[in-house]
């Protein structure tokens, strides 16, 4: 019998997820661990109310921060 994953291992998963983008598949395959015990990780994640304003830190950062890379790359466009 397997062992279960770390809680900092699922959190791990569940953020890379959220924070990347990346179909759900790739990152369950990635991890290996199943599509759908990544999926019911996030969906448990989403109900912690705690973690979930963490999140939409974290995502408003990685927004905030895509923004800002568009923009440089324009620049850079522009000037080349």
């Amino acid at each position: 019998m397997a062992s279960r994953p770390s809680p900092e291992f699922r959190s791990e998963a569940v953020r890379v997820e959220l924070a990347r983008g990346l179909f759900r598949k790739q990152i369950a395959a990635d991890f290996g661990v199943g599509f759908s015990t990544l999926s019911r990780w996030i969906q448990q994640e989403r109900k912690n109310p705690e973690k979930l304003t963490a999140q939409s830190e974290l995502e408003r950062e990685v927004a905030k921060l895509r923004r800002e890379n568009r923009q440089l790359r324009e620049e850079r466009d522009v000037l080349n």
